[in-house]
């Protein structure tokens, strides 16, 4: 089987793709990234979760990865320093809110050491397998300080979300960028904040280029990361618009087959592994 030359960097989103269904990284994955970096690949994980939740997940493949969390509004190296770090103005997060809100919409502020939320959300809490980013209930009529990281809004009607993010961009349009990361997941960051400009950040401090980076995700807010890689791939589960609106990149098996770890031990490594 034809190998990947060149590669010098994996970067790889986590829900939806290196995450199983049950929001895990399987065996059979820990062991081809850890191979990874036993060749010296360097290797990056790109998530819209907040730091402290994907850290809980990512030391659990035992080996040195860069993060890139809150779709980009947060870069941690593998020893957990804090390299990059952007927080959105209480004023620009307070007027982006100032919109009609269904009511079944969960709306969460990510704040540093908290996420702020309008309801209990047992599916949201379910992404967590040890709750390291706890939930704290609030009231938005009462709050004072909106200053947080991203603004996050899930509901199980796509359609009620892009009715909101339109409204929202209404008005904000000038300050705020969003993404679906799923259907059902709706999130606005800072117009200067995106993956793919922090994973460059990374390249750029370890001495790489986009060009030697091969990247795998399964969301919109994955779009610039996977145009922008030297190979982009997209998971078989990805939703059918994602796939449409990059049709020349090759789409790959899904979470549930361990699409990720799949295609770099045939198309990266340099021996072949049998799953587990």
């Amino acid at each position: 089987m034809t190998k990947l030359k060149n590669i010098k960097v994996v970067v790889s989103d986590l829900d939806g793709t290196l995450l199983n269904p049950q929001h895990r990284i399987s065996e059979y994955t820990k062991s081809i990234f850890q191979e990874l970096h036993n060749q010296n690949y360097l290797i990056v994980v790109a998530t819209g979760r907040h730091h402290l939740d994907a850290m809980a997940i990512i030391d659990t493949l035992e080996v040195p990865v860069y993060l890139v969390s809150s779709n980009g509004a947060r870069i941690h190296s593998p020893n957990k320093e804090e390299l990059f770090s952007f927080n959105l103005d209480s004023e620009v997060v307070k007027n982006a809110l100032n919109v009609e809100i269904d009511p079944e919409i969960t709306v969460v502020l990510f704040k540093e050491n908290v996420w702020q939320t309008n309801k209990w959300n047992e599916r949201l809490n379910s992404f967590q397998a040890d709750l390291k980013y706890r939930p704290e209930l609030v009231d938005y009529n009462t709050l004072e300080d909106f200053g947080s990281i991203k603004i996050f809004f899930s509901c199980d009607d796509h359609e009620k979300l892009v009715k909101l993010k339109d409204a929202i961009l209404a008005n904000s349009s000038e300050h705020l960028h969003h993404a679906f990361s799923l259907p059902t997941c709706l999130e606005f960051m800072d117009k200067s904040v995106d993956k793919a400009v922090a994973i460059e950040k990374v390249l750029e401090k370890e001495g790489f280029t986009l060009p030697e980076a091969v990247s795998f995700g399964d969301g919109f807010n994955d779009v610039q990361m996977l145009a922008v890689a030297g190979k982009g791939l997209i998971m078989g589960n990805a939703p059918a618009l994602l796939k449409e609106t990059l049709p020349d990149l090759e789409v790959i098996k899904t979470n549930a087959e361990d699409g990720v770890a799949r295609y770099i031990a045939s198309k990266i490594l340099d021996k072949e592994f049998a799953i587990g």
